[in-house]
C-alpha cells in the first residue's frame, strides 16, 4: 500500500469560526483540543474513521454539519472520498447531503485551510432518533486515485469548497 496523505487539525481559529453554530455555545477550544485524527480501526481496514468534535443528536429528517476540524494533505492524483459509517446508514439511515463526499487534494490549499465539513440527514423512516457522543466515529474516508484524460489542459486553481470548481474557463 502507498502512504500518500497526512491528516492534520485546522488551526483552532479556524475551527472555532466553522464549528460556532454546530458547538451553539458549548466550549469551542475545548472541543478543539479534543479533536482526534482520522484512524483506521483494523489493518484490513479501506476506511480512515472521523471522530465527532462534540456530541449531537440528529431527530429523523432533520440534518447538521459537522466541522471535523481535520483537513488532509495528499499526493495530487489521489482524492479523499467519505461516506457515512456503515452502521450508521445502515441502522437510521444516515446520509451525506451529497451522497459522497469529494475532498480533491488541492482543497487543502483554501481559504478555509481545507477545513473538511460533513452535512447529513438522519433519513430514519422508523422514526429512530440518531445520537453521536463526542469522539465516537460517525465518517469514514477512503483514499481512492483517479486518472485524467490525455486531452485534460485544466490550469485553473481553486480557492474553497462547495461549489467552487464550477466556473468554466
Amino acid at each position: 500500500m502507498q502512504r500518500i496523505a497526512t491528516f492534520e487539525k485546522v488551526s483552532q481559529g479556524q475551527f472555532c469560526r466553522d464549528a460556532a453554530q454546530f458547538l451553539a455555545g458549548k466550549d469551542a477550544r475545548s472541543a478543539y483540543a479534543d479533536i482526534l485524527l482520522p484512524r483506521r480501526a483494523t489493518a484490513g481496514s479501506a476506511g480512515y474513521d472521523f471522530f465527532a468534535p462534540a456530541g449531537f443528536t440528529l431527530l429523523p429528517g432533520t440534518e447538521v454539519t459537522v466541522p471535523t476540524g481535520i483537513r488532509v494533505r495528499m499526493e495530487e492524483g489521489w482524492v479523499l472520498q467519505c461516506y457515512p459509517r456503515s452502521g450508521l446508514g445502515f441502522k437510521y439511515r444516515m446520509q451525506l447531503n451529497n451522497t459522497v463526499g469529494i475532498i480533491d487534494s488541492d482543497y487543502y490549499f483554501s481559504d478555509n485551510e481545507g477545513h473538511i465539513m460533513a452535512r447529513f440527514t438522519n433519513g430514519s423512516l422508523n422514526e429512530k432518533t440518531l445520537h453521536i457522543d463526542a469522539g465516537q466515529a460517525f465518517m469514514q474516508g477512503v483514499f481512492t486515485m483517479f486518472g485524467i484524460t490525455r486531452e485534460d489542459d485544466v490550469r485553473v486553481s481553486r480557492n474553497g469548497g462547495f461549489g467552487s470548481t464550477d466556473a468554466r474557463t
